[in-house]
């Protein structure tokens, strides 16, 4: 489906999501269909072979989480920078000279700590078996709901790459990006433009460096002074406090920067994008009306979160006899 062709369709779901979630809740006729990927993916995979598994990436998130609150939006982020790239392979775990890891694009994510504490943990209880790539899909769920998003069944028997490459990792997103560079993006990850808005609502928590904003506020389109029109003049005046510094940080919601809610749709509304594609999401005819739907409803925009990330966690991934099971999660295996 092209997106013009699709628009009319992802609308008309957003706006039935509230009667569909009523019946489904209330026990009615509508059901959520059955976890069926067309593949070897199992939300039961680690029954036998390690069934501690989620219970001990819940409890290494609920830790991390309470040390630092910051490291859940982090996991989020991860999880779609190693996605996005050969698809959900744990390659940007991978710290070997010339990998995704290294490249500038990944050199503010975090939470790669906490996958390792997660990996030791699990190898002392059931060596060799749960997969990295895995174990960053379960951590980002648990982180999700560490900031208090959805909770949704992840499937397992992801295996793990062995190929890592920065120069592949320079094609993400960087926020500078046009609506159609983002639409073409998603599409050839397999998701679409129903996807694209609701995973760019991550941005309800977490926060960014001023240096990827300072061209909006200080150079805009190359002049000096110039800054982004598109900017609501009294949050222009905050960002400009904030970030006299490009190692600064603000938070990408400035309404309720720590709670998951639908803020970010409302802030688009009041042209408080942190991000140029944030604001973009607003103005564009493609993605607006969507924009404007999970404005206003924000409760379909957490169901819908939930189906958007496990569509992005099941992109592109490895199974069977491809790629292997690291023991740690930073290297490839020695054979």
């Amino acid at each position: 489906m092209k997106p013009s062709s699709s628009l009319s369709f992802h609308l008309l779901l957003l706006l039935l999501l509230p009667q569909l979630l009523m019946a489904e809740y209330a026990g009615g006729p509508y059901q959520k269909a059955p976890d069926d990927d067309g593949d070897k993916l199992d939300k039961h995979y680690y029954a036998r072979s390690c069934p501690s598994f989620e219970a001990i990436v819940g409890s290494k998130i609920a830790h991390w989480h309470s040390v630092d609150p910051t490291l859940s939006p982090g996991l989020i982020r991860l999880l779609f920078h190693d996605c996005a790239v050969r698809g959900c392979d744990a390659s940007i775990l991978l710290d070997n000279p010339g990998g995704e890891r290294r490249s500038p694009v990944s050199a503010t994510l975090r939470g790669f700590h906490v996958i390792d504490d997660i990996k030791a943990e699990i190898e002392r209880r059931c060596p060799k078996t749960v997969s990295c790539a895995d174990i960053l899909v379960a951590a980002a769920r648990d982180a999700t709901l560490m900031v208090g998003g959805p909770y949704w069944g992840n499937v397992y028997g992801r295996r793990d790459g062995r190929v890592s490459i920065a120069q592949q990792a320079e094609a993400l997103p960087k926020g500078r990006e046009s609506i159609t560079h983002l639409i073409d993006f998603f599409e050839s990850m397999g998701l679409d433009i129903l996807d694209l808005v609701v995973l760019s609502g991550a941005h309800t928590v977490g926060r960014a460096t001023c240096q990827s904003i300072q061209y909006r506020l200080y150079n805009y389109t190359g002049v000096p002074s110039k800054s982004d029109p598109s900017i609501n003049p009294r949050y222009l005046n905050y960002l400009k406090r904030k970030c006299r510094w490009p190692s600064a940080y603000v938070d990408l919601d400035a309404a309720t920067p720590t709670k998951f809610d639908n803020a970010y749709y409302r802030n688009l509304d009041n042209r408080m994008g942190l991000l140029s594609t944030d604001q973009l999401l607003h103005s564009d005819s493609r993605t607006g009306p969507l924009v404007a739907a999970l404005s206003s409803q924000p409760m379909v925009f957490v169901h819908q979160f939930a189906r958007s990330m496990k569509n992005l966690a099941d992109t592109m991934v490895l199974e069977g006899d491809e790629g292997e099971i690291r023991t740690n999660c930073n290297f490839v295996n020695e054979y």
